[in-house]
């Protein structure tokens, strides 16, 4: 199966937040009545936060973390200026749906009130970027007005987007912007001594100004190693969004606005940040010929190669990609697909459109917005402003629409070769088999199958042939061949075509998106992980019966189960088919027998006796991918791995959907799970099945409770629950003393 996957497809839970198809409400409470002044003095000692309480969509937020944020967008005394809050000022790790820290921007340079919520909607196709929404804002019970509420780009972004968020991560950020003619954050080279740089980046990890010197070490002056330290074609896109939407405040402008990741893999990504000033907001420099400002009309044919032949300060981000014909004809193919996805089809406007009616009676009722709400109306089509002092801002239609058709024009937009018809054989390939490529692209001079066999690798090219010789039919017939060997549980790719006046890409979204060819799984790549059946389970004196069973995707990458069979018998191999489902890498299933559906997990046509029994996981043709036979289950107990994902099955505190684990501490004759624990905990134990008494200890030795038990009336192994809530984190003895047995152990409470 061939799917076409896109970059960081486990991030995206928990986002509805900054959805823009709903208007959340922000409360701020601040604890002092001269909050403005206090604030105002921060910012302009460039340093720290006051206290207030926040309440977001009726949750409360107590004590967190605010100041104000911007540049040309705060102003002394304002009432409406932007916000940064964090929620986990006080308390580490409190957050709202996943997020700790609210940007909420005051919408300075937008009488529509859309060009942010529309940038980074557009940029997110084809990079990591964050999302933005609306919120209405209150201080104190007063209406400050409607902002734009931006996802903030920190380290639970990165986790969101890569597979590790503590490496080297900055942001382009001057602490004192210097135009026209400074270099602020413009990546040049400024020696070894890291110290030099500190004026120009905030460094948003614990260490990484060594990297940045490597950074633009290589990128100034080993131009040739660039890919060793730059995510090119992420770089590539990230010019092709800022000339194509018109952000001159970013890199292209000041050389500023912008966030750079290096993954596990010692690359630099680059993350685009502070699009309020988009669609052609910003004119007041290029970078290049322009750079004490533009004009509308020159705004439009701005020429997206301009930094090739002249720059105020250096802009090796740019120039030294655009020197390389092939990259270069790689930037002009993303601008096509951005123009094309985007702008020609009309998209942008039917979704601008849409939010602005979403937010219009909140902007109706913004007494604070910079803009009447006539110029709300107009500004998606038409210029807005320029006179009275007022600023003018371009409509985005006919901004759009000029810039679009001038782009249409430009060299190495048009005439690129069309890939069609991309295909392999085998479908479904062995581990260690040869796999035929095969893709069509009439006119194509040159095509590169980029490819690797680990989402943790880089790509790297490998050239197919149109001569006949690679199972490619026809010598010049457009129809190019090569054959790979597949090792890996997936091989990701993707084709780049060019002939002498342009390029192409399948997907059109490369890299960021790719073709993904999965290998047929062999033992060990799914397991059985762990199994509940129905026995009687002991939970604050009530008997539920409860039965799942829970597969795990134990390798690197996202694998489907389509052509996967599960059985509870080996004379049934192919009793139940999985569906076409999607695992991601390390990610669990959780499956239902028919009879004891609950409608909230996958149900399956199996069975789980109590009494125990077999499950198989086969694949189409028969081979036995996993299989585990368990006995008799014991009341509140599971059957799972231990070591999680390819360790022995075990007696074990259930942990549906989640990684398996056993007791830390035990002792003979007693049992606690979970251990840790954290509100409920069971002791199972051999003893008296009359009455019997807990004492719990601390780490002190003081006694701090102590709890009775009653028996079940029958002799042999005892299950009980005992509720722990209430006690501080750390390490308790517990001690159990029946009227034939005394016991003894420690556990853990987080």
């Amino acid at each position: 199966m061939t799917t076409v996957f896109g970059h960081g497809n486990h991030a995206m839970a928990q986002m509805d937040f900054y959805s823009p198809e709903q208007v959340h409400e922000v409360r701020i409470y601040f604890h002092d009545q001269h909050w403005a002044h206090l604030l105002d003095s921060l910012i302009e000692a460039g340093q720290g936060r006051i206290t207030g309480d926040v309440l977001i969509d009726g949750h409360l937020y107590k004590d967190a973390g605010i100041r104000y944020k911007g540049y040309s967008s705060w102003n002394p005394g304002s009432a409406k200026n932007p916000f940064n809050i964090e929620l986990d000022y006080k308390i580490n790790n409190r957050n709202h749906e996943g997020f700790t820290k609210l940007k909420l921007s005051n919408v300075i340079h937008d009488p529509s009130f859309v060009r942010e919520v529309l940038a980074y909607h557009i940029a997110r196709k084809y990079m990591p970027a964050s999302r933005a929404g609306f919120a209405n804002v209150y201080v104190n019970d007063t209406l400050a007005g409607l902002y734009t509420n931006v996802e903030s780009v920190d380290k639970g972004f990165i986790g969101r987007h890569f597979p590790s968020n503590d490496n080297c991560f900055f942001k382009g950020s001057p602490a004192q912007l210097q135009y026209p003619f400074g270099q602020n954050a413009n990546l040049s080279y400024r020696g070894s001594d890291t110290s030099a740089y500190l004026p120009y980046y905030e460094l948003e990890s614990d260490t990484g100004w060594k990297s940045i010197v490597h950074l633009t070490d290589i990128l100034n002056n080993d131009p040739d190693q660039i890919g060793t330290v730059l995510n090119v074609d992420q770089t590539l896109w990230m010019h092709a969004f800022n000339y194509v939407t018109l952000n001159l405040d970013s890199y292209i402008g000041y050389a500023q606005n912008y966030y750079m990741y290096q993954d596990d893999l010692g690359l630099f990504n680059p993350i685009p940040w502070d699009l309020n000033m988009s669609f052609g907001s910003f004119r007041n420099s290029d970078g290049s010929n322009h750079y004490l400002g533009l004009s509308m009309d020159e705004l439009i044919v701005l020429d997206p190669l301009q930094h090739l032949s002249f720059s105020v300060s250096p802009r090796p981000l740019m120039s030294r990609l655009f020197k390389n014909d092939t990259l270069r004809k790689m930037y002009l193919a993303h601008i096509r697909t951005i123009a094309e996805e985007n702008f020609v089809n009309g998209e942008y406007y039917r979704l601008a459109a849409q939010w602005q009616d979403i937010a219009d009676s909140y902007v109706m009722a913004d007494s604070n917005k910079f803009y009447s709400y006539a110029d709300f109306l107009l500004n998606l089509d038409t210029t807005v402003g320029g006179s009275g002092g007022l600023t003018a801002y371009p409509g985005i239609k006919s901004l759009m629409e000029a810039r679009i058709a001038y782009l249409a024009s430009y060299p190495g937009y048009q005439g690129a070769p069309v890939i069609s018809d991309v295909t392999h054989d085998p479908q479904l390939p062995l581990r260690g088999q040869e796999c035929l490529f095969n893709v069509r692209a009439p006119g194509a001079g040159v095509l590169t199958l980029f490819l690797r066999q680990s989402s943790r690798e880089v790509f790297t090219p490998l050239e197919m042939f149109d001569d006949g010789l690679h199972q490619d039919e026809l010598p010049g017939d457009g129809i190019f061949g090569v054959s790979v060997t597949v090792t890996g549980v997936v091989l990701q790719y993707y084709c780049y075509a060019e002939n002498d006046s342009a390029g192409s890409f399948s997907p059109a979204r490369a890299a960021f998106e790719f073709y993904n060819l999965q290998s047929r799984l062999v033992p060990g790549d799914v397991v059985i992980n762990e199994i509940k059946a129905p026995a009687c389970d002991v939970s604050e004196g009530a008997v539920r019966p409860l039965a799942w069973l829970e597969i795990f995707n134990n390798t690197r990458e996202t694998v489907s189960l389509k052509g996967q069979w599960l059985s509870d018998s080996p004379d049934n191999p192919f009793q139940w088919p999985f569906p076409d489902t999607l695992m991601l890498a390390h990610a669990y299933l959780v499956l239902q027998p028919l009879e004891f559906q609950t409608g909230t997990e996958i149900t399956a046509d199996i069975s789980l006796p109590a009494e125990g029994g077999q499950i198989r996981v086969n694949s189409e043709s028969g081979t036995l991918i996993d299989s585990v036979i368990y006995g008799l289950q014991s009341p509140g107990l599971s059957t799972g791995r231990y070591p999680n994902g390819y360790g022995p099955f075990v007696k074990m505190q259930p942990s549906k959907g989640l990684r398996n684990f056993i007791p830390v501490y035990h002792s003979a004759g007693i049992r606690l799970y979970p251990n840790p624990a954290q509100n409920l905990m069971y002791i199972e134990y051999d003893g008296h099945p009359g009455v019997g008494e807990v004492n719990i200890f601390d780490a002190q030795g003081m006694l701090i409770r102590t709890l009775s038990l009653t028996g079940s009336g029958v002799a042999g192994r005892q299950t009980r629950m005992i509720d722990v809530s209430g006690l501080s984190r750390g390490v308790y003895l517990l001690t159990l003393n029946t009227l034939t047995s005394s016991h003894q152990s420690k556990f853990v409470l987080l």
